[in-house]
């Protein structure tokens, strides 16, 4: 209910790369990698998207998986830490069947901002490109955590920067991924 109640007050803006169209304009499937600071911000704009994220099989991840399906995601469960098998099989299924996926490239622990093999494992195993979404509030309180979570303020303007997809190449994802923070940073300039 708090989401919601913050997320009505949020305006978003999407920027593209040259070349580039929101998820939402383009059709599954279709394999994107996010920074973990901006989940919040995230889990408003893409609510209701049937895509498919993964989740660890902890206690915190059981309360993130109900949050999260109730706003329309669907929950992988699996981490790099716990069933990290499982939870790349069952995001190949979604990827095979059509569907929109999303993976944390630094997490569950980070560090932050520096990319992990997790996404680009699975767009190699299933010959896809990887794009890269950041999603920046021009207002938030920044948490003490190991990744800088971002939490919006009300009525924040919040930025979507967009890059073209790339290679599954950790290199190439970390450079997509910070290209996309510099897209939506800048409009707060």
């Amino acid at each position: 209910m708090i989401i919601c109640l913050l997320g009505v007050t949020l305006r978003y803006e999407d920027i593209c790369e040259p070349g580039m169209v929101p998820q939402y304009h383009t059709p599954p499937p279709l394999i994107y990698a996010i920074w973990h600071r901006c989940l919040l911000a995230c889990a408003w704009r893409f609510r209701n998207g049937n895509l498919h994220i993964l989740i660890s099989r902890s206690f915190d991840g059981e309360l993130i998986a109900r949050t999260v399906e109730r706003l329309g995601f669907i929950a992988v469960r699996g981490s790099s830490s716990r069933d990290g098998a499982v939870g790349l099989r069952n995001l190949q299924r979604a990827y095979y069947e059509n569907q929109y996926i999303a993976v944390t490239a630094d997490g569950p622990r980070g560090p932050s901002q520096k990319a992990k093999a997790g996404v680009t494992q699975l767009a190699a195993s299933v010959n896809a490109p990887v794009g890269a979404v950041y999603v920046h509030p021009d207002r938030a309180w920044t948490l003490r955590s190991w990744d800088r979570f971002l939490i919006p303020k009300p009525f924040s303007r919040v930025t979507v920067g967009w890059t073209v997809p790339v290679p599954a190449e950790r290199e190439a994802v970390q450079a997509a991924l910070d290209r996309s923070v510099k897209i939506a940073e800048s409009r707060m300039a």
